[in-house]
């Protein structure tokens, strides 16, 4: 998953993304600690994925904030 692709998304869809990624992350700690050794790599990949849509997320709420103030930054 790109930034890119997930720039193209709803804010709904990306906080849908944002738990199917959490949920996925739960999932992968519980391998973890029942001995289930799942690829340790995807730990990685997951936490990765899930600061992208952060990011983004955080993007489109910055530009939001911006056109609503005409353009000028809060301290």
């Amino acid at each position: 998953m790109e930034a890119k692709e997930l720039r193209t998304k709803s804010a709904a869809e990306l906080a849908d993304e944002l738990v199917k990624l959490r949920k996925e992350q739960f999932a992968l700690r519980m391998q973890r600690a029942t001995g289930q050794a799942p690829k340790p790599d995807q730990f990685g990949k997951v936490r990765r994925n899930i600061a992208r849509v952060k990011t983004v997320l955080r993007e489109g709420s910055a530009d939001a904030t911006q056109a609503a103030t005409g353009g000028v930054r809060k301290k």
